[in-house]
């Protein structure tokens, strides 16, 4: 494909540095290279931040933020409605840079830059409802109230599966309740991020934003392992892996600071003998090969009533055959390519132990190869047979592989669903209402996330977004996830002529 017009669009070069403090740029030494699973070619390079560049970034976000704290919560908020509006002028480019960078279509590229402007207009909004709470004092001529305060420097590492999306989740609300940020994007999308940083660096050169408010930091774990590690940023939110989460957890944990984690999930659907098996198979197929397998929503088990397992079966078959695999820049195209030639192999030993275990296949899997394929990034979506307690069946492989296993009894189904290690995303296929309401009760799903009727990935920005358990704990983007990024404070205000203790108790001097 022709990358030349979008990259030009977002000021993208065959170099770009990858160190920023808002709207200036260091260059580096070091460089990553960043190639498409697409087809293999070389898009750009980025600079590789080090350890000294690190520190000036912390030193000017942390004078930042004695401006940015300052402005008014509203016209902070006018600046991320700004931002969002330069994303809407960067839809098609940057959602193309995210399909050809990253692999997802084009269609859920465009998706992911809409879900920036939507935090966006989301982010903004929220700048005029950062409320406190007004309680009752047992003192009289006294009043108590809490308000929110912004924390400080805030970091965020994502991950490659949303170069833009998770990276806004936190950015906007940051912004907005008065916190600078510091964004260690994935080495793997690493112009995505130098793309949305130019046009962050725009919108606030426009409005004579300092520096050091929202900055970007290219590089690899080293980067990670030292905002981790750095008192002077109170909240780190890390996307990615279990077994990353776990270190950042560590590390920040140690210093006692705080951590928003957003780690892995093995997502099951429930397909009960009373679904609308219409709505069930597009949203497991959808769920299993939307973004090559690779959401952390992503569906990785159907647990399915044995009334209807043969005719699921039967249907699953019939739509895997439908899938058009290839250029996700192409019209009509479901599935592009893993990330890289390391999760093919994944996916590969993946296949191996669902066949050791005894797994049996009813779509067989496979590397493609031939005309359009040179990449060797793509693969057959496949669905494996297996019982509920597969020991592969209770890991989280990024690649589209499903598992389907059979119940007799809901409780039997709630069992299987809730025995892995993970909690972020379930749902539940069924038109009957006491099913669904067990399924939502506090003896149903043990997820982050319980959907009834949809799929468990695609989630809308208005909710918090976050699990349980393995899946780390966390919560983002809507509801009142804001509060992650502020420290809370309880005031009491004594407006009397004499000094009551609280609980009764005197003391006269």
């Amino acid at each position: 494909m022709n990358n030349t017009d979008f990259l030009k669009v977002l000021q993208l070069e065959d170099n770009n540095p990858g160190v920023s403090t808002g709207s200036r740029w260091i260059h580096t030494s070091g460089s990553i290279d960043s190639f498409s699973p697409v087809d293999g070619q070389l898009i750009g390079s980025a600079g590789v931040g080090t350890a000294g560049e690190y520190q000036q970034l912390v030193e000017a976000s942390a004078e930042a933020f004695k401006y940015w704290r300052s402005v008014p919560a509203p016209k902070r908020g006018e600046i991320v409605r700004q931002l969002g509006d330069a994303f809407r002028a960067s839809k098609q480019n940057l959602g193309a840079l995210i399909s050809y960078e990253m692999g997802k279509s084009f269609a859920e590229g465009l998706g992911e830059v809409q879900e920036v402007i939507d935090i966006c207009d989301f982010a903004s909004g929220l700048s005029r409802q950062i409320y406190g709470t007004t309680m009752h004092s047992e003192r009289p001529y006294h009043r108590m109230y809490e308000q929110y305060h912004p924390l400080g420097i805030v970091g965020i590492i994502t991950a490659f599966n949303f170069p833009a999306a998770v990276w806004s989740w936190n950015a906007m609300l940051a912004l907005v309740c008065g916190d600078v940020v510091i964004w260690k994007p994935s080495h793997k999308v690493l112009l995505t991020a130098i793309a949305c940083q130019k046009i962050v660096g725009d919108v606030f050169s426009r409005n004579e934003i300092p520096e050091g408010v929202c900055s970007l930091i290219c590089g690899e774990h080293e980067i990670g392992e030292l905002m981790s590690r750095d008192k002077r940023i109170p909240l780190i939110s890390a996307t990615g892996s279990t077994t990353m989460g776990r270190k950042v957890a560590m590390a920040v944990g140690e210093r006692l600071g705080k951590s928003l984690l957003e780690l892995g999930g093995n997502n099951a659907i429930i397909i009960t003998g009373k679904a609308d098996l219409n709505i069930a198979m597009n949203a497991a197929v959808f769920g299993a090969i939307g973004t090559a397998g690779q959401r952390c929503t992503s569906t990785r088990r159907l647990i399915v009533h044995s009334s209807v397992m043969d005719e699921v079966r039967s249907r699953l078959i019939h739509a895997y055959k439908q899938v058009r695999i290839g250029d996700p820049l192409e019209e009509g195209i479901h599935m592009g390519p893993l990330i890289d030639v390391e999760a093919v192999g994944n996916y590969q030993q993946a296949i191996k132990v669902i066949k050791a275990q005894g797994g049996r296949f009813i779509i067989e899997g496979g590397i493609l190869e031939g005309e359009g394929f040179e990449s060797g990034c793509y693969v057959k979506p496949c669905v494996a047979e297996v019982s509920g307690k597969l020991p592969i069946a209770q890991e989280e492989t990024f690649a589209p592989i499903l598992y389907v296993m059979q119940y007799e009894t809901l409780e039997e189904a709630l069992e299987i669903q809730n025995s892995v290690g993970q909690g972020l995303s379930s749902a539940i296929m069924s038109l009957d209402l006491r099913e669904t309401e067990i399924f939502l009760s506090q003896a149903g799903s043990d997820c982050g996330i319980a959907n009834v009727n949809i799929g468990t990935s695609g989630a809308e920005i208005g909710g918090a977004f976050g699990g349980e358990k393995d899946s780390g704990g966390g919560r983002e983007s809507g509801s009142d996830s804001w509060k992650v990024y502020m420290r809370r404070q309880t005031n009491t205000i004594n407006y009397g002529t004499s000094l009551p203790l609280a609980q009764g108790i005197e003391f006269n001097l």
